[in-house]
């Protein structure tokens, strides 16, 4: 589970940031000054030389561990480790724009906030006519924007720095999507074999046995010469006929779900919801209909969680709610249950892959006593 971080309010947090870097500025500013002196005075000593750039580093890293935690906790702005000490002290440096640049910024708005006090003493005299203060309002509000404005640039280009600097560079990146990417491939590959496994289990322990017991019924019906008791068989024949053919649609449908070839997804979920035990509501709200294989993963999905509410959940009312927002499809299965899902259980954790398989997200949120949220969130292209 991904736990949220708490943020300060949206007015505040980011005039607290850059005041908070104008500090921090100030304190790398005397770190790069002191580390200046330091490697000239071991320059000519080189396991001094070598202890001062040593210990240098680790503050570096310390300062710039903190700048990463300020950008997050007031900026929003997660910058993942990676950098190398070098680029470290390079950002300390480079942060000096934005401190110097804030200070600014924050002297400029210090500056009227005293003449806005001199303004209004005037009034309270009557040195100042009606249309001077309201002149001076006009004027005094078109700086404060500009002043807001300035600030929020601050804050801007400090986490651009930050981004450029102190984040991993494209090599690593590279290599990280690299990785991604084989461990995603190893849990679609993974996740069709449990499926496989899980759909031969199915055949052989349901369809199987009962077509096995259809075959025995006929028999017996052949053999009878009793009309009265061959009808009886025969009509329980057929009753197991028609619910061998619903197992094998339902087995179908765990493979490809050919209802979307006519269907979209809220129409093909709509269906599943009529054959549920439990009362199911789905919420579809797609304006463009999404590739086909988004729209598989997310019917999957859908499905096993509605499977996991009926048979473990006790749930008396299950919603399937399915939305865009930020480039991304998001649907959300809740349910009323007792909760205590695993998301590492074979069904889940299998999901789980075909979802990452398509640079997705899926959370599970069941704890004890519920109820239990299963949120999926697939990019729209």
């Amino acid at each position: 589970m991904e736990t949220a971080r708490t943020h300060p309010p949206r007015a505040t947090r980011i005039p607290a940031g850059v005041a908070l870097g104008i500090v921090s500025a100030v304190v790398e500013a005397l770190f790069l000054v002191v580390s200046a002196v330091a490697v000239a005075g071991a320059a000519p000593a080189a396991p001094a030389r070598w202890r001062v750039r040593a210990t240098i580093r680790r503050y570096a890293s310390t300062l710039a561990r903190w700048e990463r935690d300020r950008l997050a906790q007031f900026h929003g702005v997660e910058v993942p480790p990676g950098a190398p000490p070098r680029r470290e002290v390079a950002y300390l440096a480079a942060r000096l724009l934005p401190g110097a640049l804030g200070l600014l910024a924050y002297g400029v708005l210090a500056f009227g906030v005293v003449l806005a006090a001199i303004v209004v003493r005037a009034v309270l005299r009557g040195d100042l006519g009606v249309a001077d203060a309201l002149l001076q309002v006009v004027i005094g509000t078109a700086l404060l924007l500009v002043n807001v404005q300035a600030v929020a640039s601050v804050a801007t280009l400090d986490a651009r720095l930050a981004r450029r600097l102190l984040g991993p560079n494209e090599r690593t990146l590279l290599e990280e999507r690299v990785r991604e990417l084989a461990a995603s491939r190893a849990g679609v590959i993974a996740a069709v074999d449990a499926e496989r496994q899980r759909i031969e289990r199915d055949l052989h322990d349901g369809l199987q046995q009962r077509l096995v017991a259809l075959g025995m019924l006929l028999g017996r019906a052949r053999r009878s010469r009793d009309a009265e008791r061959t009808a009886a068989l025969l009509a329980q024949a057929h009753a197991d006929a028609q619910q061998a053919v619903a197992e094998l649609r339902e087995v179908a449908w765990r493979v490809y779900p050919s209802a979307l070839d006519g269907a979209d997804l809220g129409q093909v979920l709509e269906m599943v919801a009529q054959r549920s035990d439990v009362p199911v509501r789905v919420r579809c709200d797609l304006p463009v209909r999404p590739q086909r294989q988004v729209e598989t993963v997310l019917y999957f999905v859908a499905c096993e969680a509605l499977t996991n509410a009926a048979k473990h959940a006790a749930a008396t009312l299950i919603t399937v709610e399915i939305g865009t927002g930020e480039g991304h499809i998001r649907m959300a299965v809740h349910d009323d249950g007792v909760g205590g899902a695993d998301p590492a259980g074979t069904g889940l954790s299998g999901l789980a892959r075909r979802v990452a398989a398509l640079d997705g997200r899926l959370r599970v949120d069941s704890p004890a006593g519920g109820p239990t949220r299963v949120s999926v969130e697939l990019p729209c292209g």
